[in-house]
């Protein structure tokens, strides 16, 4: 039975109200695909969702006030088809909005974090960088990577944004106090999963037994049949982050950085931190991982690969993937992964919130950036502006889809265009169109998505490592040599003491101890 509270109920508001009154609207074409000729926006103020705590949108920018501006955008994923042809577009536009041009620079997933940690500490001067709390926020955070939006940024030129994001998730994604980027309106919970090829199951009979899939451990059988029957196949990818280990997986709440260990579980009540290595759910994944990895149900280079789950099924050779789950996520990946109607999913988990969530995907500001008036003048209409968020989500009408109403279609013989393969990443995803394959209430089972979650005992809280940034790195350094080769099953769990052990050698106590404190604060004070 789901359970909610007065602080989850209050987090809801905002989805609950945005989510039906785009659901409400979703069948007009008051907002063109084409930019308006002479209108102040391509959606008017009255056609805004507002949240209960919201304030007025942004005021109209005079543009001939402003001197010209070139902004950069780092976001992870291959450049699709006709990137340079839509960022043409995106600048005509821009220019008339907020006289800027848009320089969006793409990191394949594999080299992101890695290259973005490279450019942090080489003080690289950038605008507009995507992050998440999985791929090290908090830890960026204390490095001084981001500027504080709140600090007059947000107030003067996220108006816009206010408006339509509630200051509950505002807060929910704050590091001591303030906001280090802006969390993308989306779906606020999260369920662990599976996606599937459907062309496949059905061709070997496996439809049934998918889907009634309860536990990893139900899913070794049918790896071993799919194996079997299609020799030359990955029956399961997986890889470091995306396995059965993963927090959307084993429910674990690592308070906004799910590469530093000391944990509280999603869907428990206990607000007493321990290593997530001491759960007897870690351990019994890594061991149903071991198995699969050593009946080659998995890919061989589990431990080292850099491909994400979208990229290894393009390849067409590979069966499942681990994943995060959501309303219509089969028919996103199937998209993502140039495979129309032949994705298909299936929950695992039960539903949680935590501040992982709300800070799952954000946009934020670096420190060395020339512009972040017009950069955060950028990220605002990403939330407001329809014609300019589907043009970045996905490209030009005509060109890259059909649009009748709302809803999106092939254009037929012409490229698709999904930037980044995401439109989670970018603003605010109840302006986006929907396609024709996907559901046409998808925006009612968001909301309804997001109601009947189970929210951590620690929501709203997000450690500030800084105390500790010492141990911390010692501890990344440990968990980059085990956590990949243990969770992935290319290592014998025999290892996880040795691994426990050198954590404990590294930090790990002092860590804890830290994030119990700084939990127990933001408790009490609540």
């Amino acid at each position: 039975m789901f359970r909610r509270n007065k602080s989850w109920t209050l987090l809801l508001a905002a989805v609950m109200t945005l989510s039906v009154i785009l659901a409400g609207c979703s069948g007009s074409n008051n907002n063109p695909a084409s930019p308006p000729a002479s209108s102040a926006s391509s959606e008017s103020p009255s056609e805004s969702p507002a949240s209960s705590e919201s304030a007025s949108p942004s005021p109209e920018v005079d543009v001939s006030k402003l001197e010209p501006v070139e902004l950069s955008l780092y976001l992870p994923g291959s450049p699709p088809k006709d990137e340079k042809k839509v960022e043409e577009k995106i600048n005509e536009y821009l220019k008339t909005k907020i006289n800027a041009t848009l320089d969006i620079r793409m990191i394949d997933w594999g080299q992101y974090d890695q290259k973005m940690n490279l450019y942090v500490s080489g003080r690289e001067v950038m605008d507009v960088i995507f992050t998440a709390s999985w791929n090290g926020h908090a830890t960026n955070v204390g490095k001084g990577a981001y500027l504080a939006l709140n600090e007059g940024l947000l107030d003067q030129y996220g108006q816009g944004i206010k408006s339509v994001v509630s200051q509950t998730i505002l807060d929910g994604a704050q590091i001591n106090g303030k906001n280090y980027g802006v969390p993308a309106f989306k779906e606020m919970a999260e369920q662990g999963g599976i996606l599937y090829r459907t062309d496949i199951a059905e061709e070997l009979g496996l439809t049934e037994r998918i889907q009634a899939v309860k536990s990893p451990a139900d899913l070794i059988p049918i790896l071993e049949e799919v194996k079997a029957k299609k020799p030359d196949w990955t029956p399961l990818y997986v890889k470091d982050g995306e396995n059965l280990n993963s927090h959307y997986m084993n429910k674990f709440d690592f308070f906004g950085d799910t590469k530093l260990e000391g944990i509280v579980l999603k869907d428990g009540t206990d607000t007493a931190i321990k290593p997530g290595l001491e759960f007897p759910v870690y351990k019994e994944y890594l061991n149903i991982a071991r198995e699969m990895f050593t009946k080659k149900l998995v890919n061989a280079d589990a431990a080292t690969s850099q491909l994400s789950p979208t990229d290894a099924l393009k390849k067409g050779n590979v069966f499942m993937v681990v994943s995060p789950l959501k309303p219509g996520k089969d028919a996103e990946m199937a998209g993502s992964a140039n495979l129309p109607g032949k994705i298909g999913q299936v929950g695992m988990t039960s539903r949680t919130t935590s501040t992982g969530e709300t800070t799952g995907s954000m946009l934020a500001i670096s420190s060395t950036s020339k512009n972040p008036e017009r950069a955060m003048m950028f990220i605002d209409l990403l939330y407001t502006d329809k014609y300019l968020n589907n043009l970045i989500n996905f490209g030009i009408e005509g060109d890259h889809f059909m649009l009748n109403g709302e809803v999106m279609s092939d254009a037929p013989g012409k490229p698709n265009y999904i930037a980044g393969a995401a439109a989670w990443m970018l603003g605010n995803q109840f302006l986006n169109y929907i396609w024709d394959t996907e559901a046409p209430d998808k925006w009612e089972q968001f909301r309804q998505f997001n109601e009947g979650s189970i929210n951590s005992p620690a929501l709203g809280f997000t450690f500030d490592a800084e105390p500790v940034k010492t141990q911390v790195a010692a501890l990344k350094n440990v968990q980059s040599q085990y956590a990949p080769g243990l969770e992935t099953g290319a290592v014998d769990p025999a290892k996880l003491d040795e691994y426990y052990n050198k954590l404990k050698q590294n930090g790990l106590d002092e860590v804890i101890a830290e994030k119990q404190r700084q939990l127990d604060a933001y408790l009490a004070s609540k």
